[in-house]
């Protein structure tokens, strides 16, 4: 089987939502293949994906790590997982529904068929899409976003997004063990430095729904990363070359 399409989701804690969210994946046209990356979680999180294993062998992978190290580490790790393995699509999603599985196909030929590189699926391009959170974390949210765009300069109205596709050759492009942060920071870093390195990105407007199930990982110190992040990416961004703008919103 050609490696083409590869979705990561880190988890820890999401025994809830594991087997939905893997089985809604497979169910999708297009032979997506699933990298669960999970952080030792203490309620067999890992034990529900070997048992999907079984049944879907060829397209369910599992990489366990010793504790909770961080989303931008899982991300990275899967990350190098996809370039080694030869996959052209890498997407990156959350696993407990909060982002709609049935978009990753809106994601992927966004960036197969249209020929951009990274794809974003943004909350606020089309207003304000979110469901279920509570108007304290909309705001937080939104004008994380907003306070984003305006040190960084990017245009993105979902600076924060974690839904997304990136074509392979971004990937390679980027320097993945020059990449600091591993909280909240992360995905800013990864969109503010493929922006930089002047690749073509669009911004495609999803509903994000609040999970349901589960606990959500978010706190205090997550968004003080983000907050400090951003103004090193800017100050670092000053001794580099400046960003061929592809951006489509």
């Amino acid at each position: 089987m050609k490696k083409d399409k590869l979705v990561i989701i880190p988890t820890y804690n999401e025994l809830e939502n594991i087997r939905d969210i893997s089985l809604a994946i497979m169910a999708l046209d297009g032979d997506f293949e699933l990298l669960v990356i999970d952080d030792n979680s203490p309620d067999g999180t890992a034990q529900i994906v070997k048992k999907l294993q079984i049944e879907f062998s060829e397209r369910i992978h599992l990489l366990q790590r010793k504790g909770k190290l961080g989303l931008g580490t899982a991300y990275l790790e899967g990350f190098q997982y996809a370039l080694m393995c030869g996959y052209q699509y890498i997407f990156e999603m959350d696993a407990d529904f909060s982002h709609n599985p049935i978009d990753l196909l809106r994601l992927h030929r966004t960036c197969s068929e249209e020929g951009y590189d990274l794809a974003i699926g943004s909350r606020y391009v089309t207003g304000v899409n979110v469901v279920n959170w509570p108007m304290g974390r909309v705001l937080l949210s939104f004008f994380a976003s907003k306070y984003v765009q305006f040190v960084t300069g990017m245009p993105f109205k979902d600076a924060t997004a974690g839904f997304k596709c990136y074509r392979r050759n971004v990937l390679e492009t980027i320097e993945l063990d020059k990449i600091k942060f591993i909280g909240y920071a992360f995905q800013i870093e990864m969109k503010f430095t493929t922006w930089k390195l002047g690749f073509r990105i669009k911004e495609i407007p999803i509903i994000f729904t609040d999970r349901t199930r589960g606990i959500s990982k978010m706190n205090t110190r997550i968004f003080r990363e983000a907050v400090v992040g951003v103004f090193q990416m800017k100050v670092m961004s000053w001794f580099k070359t400046k960003p061929n703008q592809n951006v489509s919103l």
